[in-house]
């Protein structure tokens, strides 16, 4: 039985409050822009971005996949960092909905550089691929939650508007990184002609994420919104959630990062275990058990069998740990239990 649960933020649940929120939310036709509730989420997180306009969608998958969609057609190009969600978690998506081509970009902590954009940018020749887009996400999760620096942003996105590319930020865990650098969040997405922001990660809600941009941008992007099968009905009932944990659940992931911090601290004391705790800034910690003579499966099943305490596995020996609301007040303390106890065993 799981009883500490670092797999993911995904797996939070809603509180009381937010389902009584939801329980009363004013609910219409989503899909013929007649719920109020979802306008009303949209309007809040297009304030919150500074951008014209915003669609609400029910993943932050579906928001990726419909914003390559609406900046690039079949053979067009993406450059985004190696590790990023677009090219090891949706199921070759640009490839197989745009015929897009994901073209993958070196750097540490799941970064790039403007000069690799320029480098990177192809000579508009008839035989090669037209280098559209480029993506960036925020906070680069695979990395260990690693916040891009608005400077970093605002350099590769002016190289790739000179070099005639849209920009689109993945905003998965955006609001980890305004809580963590105290950058305003449309600081962050100035430079970006679409962003979008999870609601079901550290914000706490059950579903949903929305994608903003430009007022055409979003017109567009309803197209593939229905056509993708993302137009819902009576939504209002999910959005409220949302609207919710803006209001409410954003100052708190402070104590997230906090708790990440804790976790590195004590993972990093532990013999065996690699990372460096200075490098933790967010609400995830990545670590190496390769010197305890474990894999990372075996170190996670140790936990889990011993303490309830669930951590994901990203390779042969990296392990992801996740902090997020519903981690119990004495959770950290029982998953470094837990870790000591497969180290020692």
């Amino acid at each position: 039985m799981v009883t500490v649960d670092l797999f993911s933020d995904t797996v939070t649940r809603p509180t009381a409050a937010m389902r009584r929120f939801m329980c009363e939310a004013e609910v219409g036709d989503e899909q013929q822009r007649e719920d109020p509730t979802v306008n009303l989420l949209q309007d809040i997180v297009a304030e919150l971005l500074g951008k014209e306009a915003a669609l609400f969608l029910p993943s932050g998958t579906m928001c990726n996949q419909v914003a390559f969609s609406v900046h690039c057609r079949a053979g067009d190009e993406i450059l985004l960092q190696e590790l990023a969600h677009p090219l090891l978690f949706e199921v070759g998506g640009p490839a197989a909905l745009v015929g897009a081509v994901l073209r993958p970009l070196t750097g540490p902590r799941g970064l790039y550089s403007a000069d690799q954009v320029r480098e990177a940018i192809r000579p508009p020749a008839y035989y090669m691929p037209r280098t559209r887009a480029v993506s960036v996400e925020q906070t680069s999760n695979v990395a260990g939650g690693v916040c891009w620096p608005l400077e970093q942003i605002t350099a590769v996105c002016q190289v790739a508007h000179a070099g005639g590319l849209v920009t689109h930020m993945d905003g998965a865990r955006l609001l980890n990184a305004v809580v963590a650098t105290g950058t305003p969040a449309r600081a962050l997405a100035a430079s970006f002609d679409s962003v979008w922001i999870d609601l079901s990660k550290g914000l706490g809600a059950p579903v949903g994420a929305v994608l903003a941009g430009s007022g055409s941008f979003i017109e567009e992007a309803w197209r593939y919104k229905q056509r993708y099968g993302g137009a819902m009905r009576q939504a209002g009932i999910i959005a409220a959630a949302g609207i919710y944990a803006l209001r409410h659940h954003v100052d708190r992931l402070a104590e997230d990062h906090e708790r990440a911090r804790r976790l590195a601290d004590g993972l990093a004391a532990l013999p065996g275990i690699e990372l460096d705790p200075a490098q933790v800034e967010t609400n995830i910690v990545v670590f190496d058990v390769s010197r305890t003579g474990l894999s990372g499966e075996t170190f996670g099943a140790r936990t889990l069998a011993s303490h309830g305490v669930r951590f994901s596995v990203l390779g042969p020996s990296r392990v992801r740990a996740v902090t997020h609301l519903d981690i119990p007040p004495d959770g950290i303390e029982r998953a470094l239990e837990a870790a000591r106890a497969a180290v020692r065993s």
